[in-house]
């Protein structure tokens, strides 16, 4: 049986959340997402509310850049973002929240073959810390009944 407040770090870097992102509609501000297919050089931004639709491309970056977050082609705000003391919390989408969550819920927490690129390693100090636990979790909860 696993125990609930113990997370073992799955080595997940930032990066393996981009291809989705739920964002702000830039028409009607309800939910929208955005996507990205690296390989096929698009983004694509559309909202389920409204009927938003916006397809641009990604070849225009020039070679050898970092792969950018599916909003960044779209310039838009993250739908699941809240301000915490004199920080923002955020997460690009449900995987990455509940990844957020699993991390700042447990008491205990393994990490394994670090390599000072992991999500978790990138984070700032106001995830890591235990007195911040009850705070963030609330705001976890505020952003998901958004979903």
């Amino acid at each position: 049986m696993t125990n609930p407040n113990r997370f073992q770090d799955e080595n997940l870097i930032l990066s393996d959340f981009y291809k989705e992102v739920w964002v702000v509609c830039p028409s009607c501000a309800k939910k929208a997402m955005a996507t990205v297919n690296f390989e096929a050089k698009t983004a694509r931004l559309f909202c389920v509310h409204c009927g938003y639709n916006k397809e641009t491309t990604t070849a225009l970056i020039p070679k050898g850049t970092v792969e950018m977050t599916a909003n960044w082609y779209f310039e838009v705000e993250l739908w699941l973002k809240s301000p915490f003391k004199n920080e923002v919390f955020w997460a690009y989408n449900d995987k990455h929240l509940e990844y957020l969550e699993r991390y700042i819920s447990a008491t205990l927490r393994e990490h394994k073959d670090r390599t000072h690129f992991t999500l978790l390693e990138k984070l700032p100090k106001f995830y890591h810390e235990a007195k911040n636990r009850e705070g963030l979790l609330k705001i976890i909860a505020k952003l998901k009944s958004k979903r």
